[in-house]
């Protein structure tokens, strides 16, 4: 089964943080996952929401801010840029969050040519664009209930990477969707037996906010 640290390993670490990659790979991950968003001069930044909260609670959208006033906000705020010269030869899963210009984001991946990458998306129209710029690159299709609409929407991308909420899962439904030679990720799965359970099922990778508890090192 296939290990991704969730934003790093959010459960451990400040999340799409260095200090939350480098807690994943501590602990043996075999994929680092993290969140794409746009500055307002096209920097491509790794955080999870639309906007950036101060210190004293104001909340500020990241699209209305450059990258350097941004940091002034958050110091610890990685852009795409960075995180590929750092990671380059990781396994990475880049998720774009929808709604978000996807042009700048291709650039920077195109200009630093990370070895080995996915990307996701909730948004049919950003997969279909990232499809149409960089051919090469392999997409996952983010669901959160409907195997259905997921087989759907990969049939359309020609891709058989799926990404669905485990809330929705259970072993028959796990087992239909391999059986179609779909390759199916779960997030957000902190749980290492039900996990283990899932994967005799054909579930082939789990997301987790906490990769020591799947640290093949250690069990």
């Amino acid at each position: 089964m296939i290990i991704v640290g969730h934003r790093g390993a959010r459960g451990l670490a400040p999340e799409n943080t260095l200090a939350s990659f480098e807690k994943a790979i501590e602990h043996h991950v075999d994929m680092l996952e993290c969140d794409l968003r746009v500055t307002n001069d096209s920097a491509v930044i790794l955080h999870h929401d639309a906007f950036i909260t101060a210190p004293n609670g104001d909340k500020f959208n990241i699209n209305e801010y450059s990258y350097k006033e941004l940091l002034k906000l958050k110091p610890d705020l990685l852009s795409l840029e960075d995180y590929l010269i750092v990671y380059k030869n990781r396994k990475l899963y880049l998720e774009i969050k929808p709604d978000e210009p996807v042009s700048p984001i291709l650039k920077v991946i195109n200009r630093k040519k990370p070895s080995d990458y996915y990307i996701a998306s909730f948004s049919q129209k950003i997969l279909k664009q990232v499809q149409n710029e960089l051919p090469q690159t392999r997409l996952i299709v983010l669901q959160r209930s409907s195997s259905i609409l997921a087989r759907f929407r990969s049939k359309k991308l020609n891709t058989k990477y799926i990404a669905m909420d485990q809330r929705w899962l259970w072993t028959g439904f796990i087992k239909a969707v391999a059986r179609s030679g779909y390759i199916l990720y779960t997030y957000t799965l902190n749980d290492p037996k039900k996990a283990k359970k899932w994967e005799k099922a054909g579930l082939y990778g789990v997301i987790t906010d906490y990769p020591d508890l799947f640290d093949k090192k250690y069990n």
